[in-house]
């Protein structure tokens, strides 16, 4: 089974998974994804044999170039909130988020998603009409898969905030086997 496959099959096999997901749907944005922690927690908690948990927050990434206001945002979230309330929505316009990292503007969500800054979090997933599921993972799947935490380009550029997520996530605590690489 390749990687893509067995996080199909973690993802949809798992109720709350296809729950959040099935909600995000409901939405009918166009170019949308859910992706970090949602999809990267649930394949750790698989490969090192803990339970599944909820992440801090289910990053919700949408691309609308006509309305890039924090309120368009807003509005989305407290949608996807009154659908899901016990859900830690996070809401972002991926074609307003280069600002905030200074830089290129992104072409769309799959886009945006390239310039996250570590391999195992720039993953996210899309539920398709026909509950395909489509994944947007740039720089593939092996390292979330092999558990190893590795600057993408965008990282090597801001090793910086690459650090400072390495210690503010503190991901070892739970997953003591991840092999985490702190330099390019």
């Amino acid at each position: 089974m390749t990687h893509a496959e067995t996080l199909r099959t973690l993802i949809q096999t798992d109720p709350l998974c296809m729950t959040v997901l099935k909600n995000a749907r409901q939405l009918t944005l166009l170019d949308w994804a859910i992706g970090a922690g949602f999809i990267r927690n649930r394949v750790w908690d698989h490969l090192y044999h803990k339970d599944p948990c909820l992440p801090d927050d289910i990053d919700f990434l949408y691309f609308d170039a006509s309305d890039v206001s924090p309120a368009a945002d807003k509005t989305i979230e407290k949608k996807a909130l009154t659908q899901a309330p016990d859900f830690p929505w996070s809401v972002k316009n991926q074609a307003r988020m280069h600002l905030k990292n200074k830089d290129a503007p992104y072409r769309n969500t799959a886009d945006a998603i390239a310039h996250w800054l570590e391999t195992p979090t720039a993953i996210a997933v899309r539920l398709e009409a026909d509950d395909r599921l489509t994944i947007m993972a740039p720089f593939g799947l092996e390292d979330l898969f092999s558990g190893t935490v590795r600057p993408t380009p965008s990282g090597q550029k801001k090793m910086d905030q690459y650090s400072a997520r390495l210690k503010g996530k503190n991901w070892q605590a739970r997953w003591p086997d991840l092999t985490i690489i702190k330099a390019a």
